[in-house]
């Protein structure tokens, strides 16, 4: 594995539109191609890949738990992927199993020009919708998104497709191909030997694959690996299609289909210990896929660093070429699409402050940002006048604050979650891998067969072997604002702006009144949590620095402040631990370690987690997964 390898950044599609029978056809400027048929892209996509793939008789055969994953080589307008989705709505069978798709894309539509492209289809319009609305930024990497109403699931992949291929990571197989994507002659560079490699890796025994294409190059590579080809009759005006099954695979190192892994079944039994937003992400996600879950926590949910009375997603971005194995940048979309489901999220803008007088590195920083599309941020030059000489802004457009108490609600209201308030102090692991629990009282809990551990700085003392992290003290503070009741209320730039200088400071409401919280301090290897006049103090100096008219805003008196300290807990090279930790036993999972970002990262960290226990296709480039292994560290005897 090239732990290094990255995915270029991406252009968007450009194109020109042809009218035929009333209906717009998109046509791609780069390939000088169609996307879909002339005479019915929605007839073609059901002939040729539905069709010929079998996917009607396969989808409705699913037993309860399985999975069933269609890889796809261009994933273009999605029209391939809704027309899958409605054949799942009207075939899949009434228990738990779920429909997986996985797609690349170099130039992907803009969100505008696929709206534009999917109005034809009216019968599609229902879910081509909730495509749109869930379409991701056009930034490089795997964008994962869930329809668990539906039990379907998406990864698109932007980028070219060799760099993409090669950072997929699925223990289980796909079991149908979509080879998609404009002709040979058009487009040679998808259908090179390399990414054949890596289809081939990603399949296994009865493999299916289905093509508009018969071209020499793709029957050739198919063959090659002893793939039996046929060539029934295509759409239309098209003499032949591609229809083909894998079964020589004697040369494969086959991948595990082992349903003790892949099925979501009912004797396996998930115990998550702790509470905090790592623990009540994981639990959410696991009760989207129809997963009964028993939390522990031994105080009351949300009673470490994640009870704040709000958190913000404010990511550090990288620059362009860094973003598909870059955690916060990645975190950062997850996380949006994920909270938008919660009466929790609210939608707000950051203003990211930087200090960048005489300092080149910081300037070098805010310039690498230059690239992103305008309608994920903006640079704001301190020559504008819009902050004191030597800053730069960055403003965030697509951000936003949660209501911690507000989510935790919301998760723990769900039926298949249920909340223990008890201490674990013992984990045992038997011999036929089940987990025991033991609280202070040495009672023993019943057995799991899975436990995902996420109880931040109560890690090591419960798993001394552990890789060790680091307490982080941080208070925040948080008070009224002046001039703000009922009827005098913030107006709408104000409320809806968030601001990142070293600290934070947002607006947030407390039942009528308009408050600010701010803060927070930041003092490593202080693990008590007394409110302290001194961090409030230091809090509101930094507010009075980068943000005065706010501090102006608010009371410079310390005893109409109220604030909150929490610990957080931090690794040494500032990754959280994510995955199964073997050193233990193969049933358990960390989940910790997220210091100030847990809000940012928790989101991503479930799903990647939930995905590795059930063999699924990680929703991150492997190499990004192999960054975050729990394993990756040394431990000390």
């Amino acid at each position: 594995m090239n732990h290094s390898q990255n995915i270029s950044p991406i252009t968007c599609a450009e194109l020109e539109w042809q009218q035929v029978d009333g209906v717009d056809i998109p046509v791609s400027k780069q390939f000088g191609d169609v996307y879909f048929s002339k005479a019915n892209g929605l007839l073609e996509t059901r002939h040729v890949f539905l069709n010929g793939n079998d996917l009607s008789e396969r989808l409705a055969q699913l037993t309860d738990g399985e999975q069933f994953i269609v890889g796809e080589t261009g994933f273009g307008t999605g029209l391939n992927f809704l027309a899958l989705w409605q054949l799942w709505q009207n075939v899949r069978p009434n228990n738990n199993s779920r429909l997986h798709f996985i797609s690349v894309e170099k130039y992907p539509l803009s969100k505008a020009d696929l709206a534009r492209a999917l109005a034809t289809w009216d019968e599609l319009a229902p879910i081509s919708k909730r495509l749109i609305e869930s379409y991701p930024f056009a930034l490089a990497g795997c964008h994962r998104l869930r329809f668990d109403d539906e039990r379907i699931s998406l990864d698109v992949w932007f980028g070219d497709a060799s760099e993409c291929f090669p950072l997929i990571q699925s223990n289980q197989t796909v079991n149908a191909w979509f080879l998609d994507g404009f002709a040979p002659s058009c487009n040679p560079e998808l259908w090179q030997e390399q990414i054949f490699q890596h289809i081939m890796r990603l399949s296994a025994q009865d493999t299916t694959f289905a093509s508009f294409s018969v071209a020499g190059v793709l029957k050739r590579a198919l063959k090659s690996y002893g793939v039996e080809i046929n060539r029934p009759k295509g759409f239309g005006h098209k003499r032949e299609m591609l229809k083909a099954i894998w079964k020589n695979t004697e040369d494969l190192i086959q991948t595990s289909n082992d349903s003790k892994y892949n099925n979501h079944n009912t004797r396996r039994k998930f115990a998550i210990i702790g509470a905090g937003i790592a623990g009540l992400t994981t639990a959410w996600t696991l009760a989207q896929r129809g997963i009964t879950v028993t939390l522990f926590e031994q105080y009351q949910p949300l009673a470490g660093g994640s009870g704040n009375p709000l958190a913000m997603l404010n990511p550090k971005l990288c620059s362009m070429d860094k973003v598909a194995t870059h955690l916060m940048t990645t975190s950062w979309q997850y996380a949006l699409r994920f909270y938008q489901q919660f009466d929790a999220f609210q939608a707000m803008q950051v203003e990211q402050i930087h200090d960048t007088k005489n300092n080149i590195k910081k300037i070098n920083e805010v310039l690498s940002l230059q690239d992103y599309p305008n309608d994920i941020l903006e640079i704001i030059q301190s020559e504008s006048g819009h902050h004191d000489t030597g800053q730069s802004t960055v403003l965030l457009k697509q951000a936003g604050v949660i209501s911690p108490q507000q989510f935790a609600t919301q998760v723990l209201a769900h039926p298949l979650i249920s909340l223990i308030q008890k201490k674990v102090t013992q984990l045992e692991v038997c011999d036929d891998q089940k987990v025991h629990l033991y609280d202070q009282d040495d009672n023993k809990a019943e057995e799991f067969s899975d436990v995902i551990v996420c109880n931040a700085m109560d890690l090591n003392r419960l798993l001394p072997n552990t890789p060790k992290l680091k307490p982080i003290r941080g208070q925040v503070t948080w008070t009224n604002i002046k001039g703000t009741d009922l009827n005098t209320p913030l107006k709408n730039a104000e409320k809806n702006t968030a601001y990142s200088f070293g600290g934070y400071a947002s607006p947030m409401q407390d039942n009528q009144t308009q408050q600010l919280i701010f803060g927070a301090s930041f003092l490593p290897n202080d693990d008590q949590t007394d409110l302290r006049i001194e961090d409030h103090q230091h809090n509101f100096e930094l507010l009075q620095e980068y943000q005065p008219k706010l501090a102006q805003r608010i009371s410079d008196k310390p005893q109409d402040w109220q604030g909150r300290a929490a610990l957080r807990a931090q690794t040494a090279d500032y990754l959280p631990l994510v995955g199964r930790y073997d050193r233990v036993s193969p049933n358990i999972y960390l989940f910790a370690g997220l210091g100030s970002k847990g809000f940012l990262f928790a989101p991503l960290c479930a799903e990647i987690i939930v995905s590795q226990i059930f063999n699924e296709t990680l929703p991150v480039p492997s190499n990004l997964a192999y960054l975050l292994r729990p394993n990756r560290f040394k431990i000390k005897p």
